[in-house]
């Protein structure tokens, strides 16, 4: 099963996809965290729910948006942004709209992973190549997580995760550096397997059998878990 967004004239296309494809440790933390709060009533839940353990140790690699549905096409504006993400675009963007953020450039194989995000309620992940300025191959990992208020997703969070398989790389710019634009490698929808199982525990509505071993050789009792 495969999803569509365009912007402009391009159409991109998205895998459907289970919370396993998430790579990263630290954004597999934040999306077991929002895949809780999913559980209750099957739908994305509201950002001031939303507090993870640890939260303030990923703060240099999220953005907070606002996202206003009462146009035509979504309209997402940056409310807080980390660091390093700073870093990688080269400025601020505190209060900026995303699409004028990240210019006409990158546009078209930016947002329509928002405009999915948004459409679907569920969590995009992407994964994208990026060359440094010395010509490194980074990766770069965005998971989106969406938020809903009176029905409509009306926040996001964006997780960004960069690696280098050659180790060291430089974030200066990276997303400005150079000529080459991102190299997509996967984008999807996580919208299979939508619940958080702690280990070593029994999830609901799992059936298991206890023998009787001091009765008949047959007698088994039977208990479903709710």
């Amino acid at each position: 099963m495969r999803g569509f967004r365009s912007a402009g004239n391009i159409v991109l296309d998205f895998a459907s996809a289970a919370p396993s494809v998430v790579k990263s440790i630290r954004q597999r933390d934040l999306l077991n965290t929002w895949l809780r709060l999913y559980a209750r009533q099957r739908i994305a839940p509201a950002i001031w729910e939303y507090q993870p353990a640890r939260l303030e140790e990923e703060l240099s690699d999220l953005i907070y948006y606002t996202v206003d549905t009462s146009t035509p096409v979504p309209r997402l504006v940056i409310q807080s942004e980390g660091t390093r993400i700073s870093r990688a675009y080269g400025h601020t963007g505190k209060g900026v709209p995303l699409d004028e953020y990240i210019g006409p450039r990158l546009v078209p194989s930016v947002m329509p992973i928002y405009y999915e995000c948004v459409a679907r309620g569920l969590p995009v992940y992407s994964v994208a190549d990026v060359d440094d300025i010395y010509g490194r191959i980074v990766a770069y990992e965005r998971l989106l997580l969406p938020f809903l208020t009176d029905g409509k997703v009306c926040h996001i969070i964006a997780s960004l995760k960069t690696f280098c398989e050659d180790g060291g790389f430089e974030i200066k710019n990276l997303m400005r550096g150079n000529d080459a634009l991102p190299r997509p490698k996967l984008r999807a929808v996580i919208d299979r397997d939508l619940f958080h199982r702690a280990p070593g525990r029994i999830a609901a509505a799992d059936v298991v059998e206890f023998a009787d071993r001091s009765g008949p050789a047959d007698a088994t009792e039977i208990i479903e878990l709710n």
